[in-house]
């Protein structure tokens, strides 16, 4: 369980702050910026519930943004051992697979893309298409400081099936508020 009694601690004044391990890096470390766009990503996720009523799909967001927290703190652990223990959080297999039950079950319901989507179709559906985005730029992130540090690269699979994730949910919530926006090509031309 965790316990802050005091939200400010001035060790990270110089610029540096903590890993799992006690060590320090740079605030710009890339490891840093990708923990960083996790947690923005999970801020969006919070800013889609706001618009999503459906109580099957608030689960779904509830526990993935418990999962992004977990995330974080595998991403923040140093080393190659990227087993879960009790004592060390490490994102999972299993949590990609049930990503991956929860994409096949919303797509059965979704008619077939027939262009690309523009983001929108109702606030909710709005709000996880930023979510979506946020995502990407996260697993960007997390992919280029794989380049430098070794990361779990289970991990790395979740952000990316969860960007599959949050897209088919953004079409799912959009059946409720008229269906997907469909880009047109050259339209305004």
């Amino acid at each position: 369980m965790v316990r802050l009694t005091k939200i400010y601690t001035r060790t990270g004044d110089v610029g540096e702050t903590g890993l799992v391990d006690g060590s320090r890096v740079s605030k710009a470390d890339p490891r840093m910026a990708a923990i960083g766009d996790v947690d923005e990503a999970n801020s969006a996720i919070g800013i889609a519930l706001l618009h999503v009523a459906d109580p099957a799909q608030r689960h779904m967001l509830e526990a993935i943004q418990n999962e992004l927290f977990d995330l974080g703190a595998d991403l923040a652990t140093p080393g190659e051992d990227f087993s879960p223990s009790e004592m060390v959080l490490r994102i999972t297999q299993e949590q990609v697979l049930r990503l991956e039950r929860e994409i096949d079950a919303m797509n059965e319901s979704l008619e077939p893309l027939r262009s690309f989507i523009l983001p929108g179709g109702g606030a909710g559906a709005a709000h996880l298409h930023l979510a979506r985005a946020i995502v990407r730029r996260a697993e960007r992130t997390a992919v280029g400081a794989s380049a430098s540090v070794a990361l779990n690269p289970v991990a790395l699979t979740y952000l990316n099936r969860l960007s599959d994730h949050l897209f088919v949910l953004a079409r799912f919530a959009a059946l409720s508020a008229g269906g997907d926006v469909l880009w047109k090509p050259g339209a305004t031309r």
